[in-house]
């Protein structure tokens, strides 16, 4: 929950410096910072990925979870959740800024890759780094989000508080029954994603990777593990 936090709080720190700088910021500012975060994101995604004990694992889990995240589609399905959720509250309000902020804000912030792979490793692990990346960049957000929509922005914090407390809590209560195994496979699976995003933010893909596709494979390694242990039996 520290992490959640600290989440919370940027969000909140970046909503009113938007607010008081609002109309002032420069766009090369906003660029440069998500080049650098972007390198951060990128870094704690190699580091996750490489503490992996068996790297087949990984890319059996990373292949097997992308097919199964295409085949539903995943990422569409979380972008049409947001366009909905956009849709039926802006419309509602009478296109306030207010709410137009507050629901941008909360569907960026909550829909994503790193919330769930933050709350993974820091209920399982006690590992916050993940979550605190995504809090820098969550503040750094607010500001321009603040600048341009208004304080419906900082609201968006109350969402993230339950979203991701909620989700560390769950994955901290269930976790303590997994194999640790199972865990660091799971973080190291997590971490490749986390790779994905850096290089998102950095615009180094031709075509945007579609992260969100990729979430099934985080669980995998819950099958394959024992799998593996169990075959591994047989053979020996």
């Amino acid at each position: 929950m520290p992490a959640t936090f600290i989440n919370v709080a940027l969000i909140l720190l970046g909503s009113l410096l938007g607010l008081l700088f609002r109309g002032r910021i420069p766009p090369r500012f906003s660029s440069g910072l998500t080049f650098a975060l972007g390198l951060c994101v990128l870094g704690i995604g190699i580091s996750n990925m490489i503490a992996t004990a068996d790297t087949l694992c990984v890319i059996i889990c990373m292949v097997v979870g992308t097919l199964l995240g295409e085949a539903i589609n995943i990422e569409k399905r979380m972008e049409g959740a947001g366009e909905l959720l956009r849709r039926r509250l802006i419309r509602g309000e009478g296109n306030s800024r207010f709410v137009e902020g507050f629901v941008n804000a909360t569907v960026l912030f909550c829909v994503g890759a790193m919330a769930i792979n933050g709350a993974m490793a820091a209920g399982m692990q006690g590992d916050y780094s993940i979550l605190i990346s995504k809090s820098v960049i969550d503040g750094v957000t607010a500001v321009t989000f603040a600048a341009a929509m208004g304080v419906g922005v900082a609201f968006s914090a109350l969402p993230i508080l339950v979203y991701e407390g909620g989700m560390t809590l769950i994955f901290g209560a269930v976790g303590q029954g997994i194999d640790p195994a199972i865990v660091t496979e799971m973080c190291a699976v997590g971490g490749t994603i986390i790779v994905g995003i850096g290089l998102n933010m950095l615009g180094l893909p031709r075509e945007k990777l579609r992260v969100g596709n990729m979430l099934p494979a985080i669980f995998l390694p819950l099958a394959y593990v024992p799998l593996s242990g169990w075959l591994s039996g047989l053979t020996g």
